[in-house]
């Protein structure tokens, strides 16, 4: 199972095609549509999200409601796209155009953004090239993805859910979802206004962020994703690639600005013994094997033990700051302040749904490959074997 995105920031539309869903899979434009707009949300976005309203317009693969096994194709249009038209159309330039002409070109690139290492890699001087494909933008897509990949997971009984636990050093009380269900964690997270499950956080963390947006500054954080639900034995501990949190690694690290990724108790098991870090195994014939603790947050030896897994990733400030950073023009080699584009004082919030995301389809892609797949009933009855099968061993 795999998929491709393709579109700028600013083009006309935002494009992915899914390879090797199963058959008969329920899905509606109004499944997707729901998690792009929790995307658009979240204290702390700019002016961009007033201007889109996204919705997802499906195009292939799917037929009265149901996947057919063929590639999906989903798009998402740009609504801004029609003041972009000239500058950033599609067909050749006239000849008699002055390329130094054209309007929004970019040749000052910002600190810790792609900007400068993609116009050396490409060649491209003008760096609008750049910054049109690895703008955040493309997450939109990712998000309609893992919107579809959440559809399959939950036929197969897992949960999803992300949410944020610390924006600019403040951090969200985790205990106050001990003992809840994914479900119920969500019901929390989309009533607050960061994405968090404890509101005098919440409060605090919007104060940092409207702060910060004032200076014409932003602020990182860290979001958190519990999977609930997996059976035991997705992945493998027999070859590197195979290991399932390597992949889920990859796919947190892989969205824009994110700089570290844990799971379980994360980067504290360096400041404990072993007998304070590993889970103890124990048994009950309503459950079967489980561990007495989640510190290594559902995952042993590169696979699932059936315990939730929790697994975090830290997002750095986004680098486009309204008050920018000294840089240096490509053209003139003379010290600038930064171009400037419209951006937003904290994307923590959002970013929690593309973790929620692209974790999703990491795991429905690992299920997806280790299991016979290719009609949907086929999968659960599997899926529901495997349960049993070690519950009993």
């Amino acid at each position: 199972m795999r998929y491709l995105t393709a579109g700028e920031s600013h083009g006309p539309q935002l494009t992915t095609i899914i390879e090797g869903l199963p058959s008969l899979l329920p899905i509606t434009a109004e499944q997707i549509n729901y998690d792009l707009k929790r995307r658009q949300g979240g204290h702390g976005r700019g002016r961009r999200m007033q201007i889109e309203k996204d919705t997802v317009e499906i195009v292939g693969g799917i037929r009265h409601g149901k996947t057919l096994g063929s590639p999906v194709a989903l798009v998402v249009k740009n609504d801004d796209w029609k003041h972009w038209t000239k500058i950033m159309g599609i067909e050749p330039l006239p000849e008699d155009v002055d390329p130094a002409e054209i309007k929004r070109q970019i040749t000052r690139p910002r600190p810790g953004h792609a900007d400068l290492v993609g116009g050396i890699k490409y060649g491209h001087r003008d760096l609008r090239n750049v910054l049109e494909r690895s703008s955040a933008r493309e997450t939109t897509v990712r998000v309609a993805v893992g919107s579809v990949a959440k559809a399959l997971l939950k036929e197969l009984g897992i949960s999803v859910v992300g949410y944020v636990t610390e924006i600019y050093g403040i951090k969200a009380d985790t205990s106050k979802i001990a003992g809840k269900s994914a479900d119920e964690i969500r019901k929390m997270v989309e009533e607050d206004p960061c994405y968090t499950v404890d509101p005098e956080a919440s409060a605090k963390m919007v104060q940092a962020i409207d702060e910060a947006k004032k200076d014409g500054d932003s602020i990182g954080g860290v979001v958190e994703v519990i999977v609930e639900g997996m059976p035991p034995g997705v992945g493998s501990y027999v070859h590197y690639d195979r290991k399932l949190d390597a992949k889920l690694a990859q796919a947190m690290i892989s969205i824009n600005a994110f700089k570290g990724v844990e799971f379980g108790i994360g980067f504290e098991m360096a400041r404990k013994r072993g007998s304070e870090v590993h889970d103890e195994i124990i048994w009950d014939e309503e459950h079967g094997y489980s561990r007495r603790t989640n510190r290594l947050g559902g995952v042993e030896g590169g696979m699932s033990t059936g315990m939730p897994i929790i697994v975090r990733g830290v997002m750095k400030p986004i680098p486009t700051l309204y008050k920018p950073l000294e840089s240096v023009d490509i053209e003139t080699k003379e010290p600038f302040k930064a171009s400037v584009e419209r951006s937003d004082a904290c994307a923590v919030p959002a970013a929690s749904v593309v973790a929620e995301c692209v974790i999703a389809w990491e795991i429905a892609k690992a299920i997806v490959e280790q299991f016979h797949s290719d009609q949907l009933p086929q999968l659960k009855a599997q899926i529901e074997e495997v349960r049993k099968w070690a519950k009993e061993f």
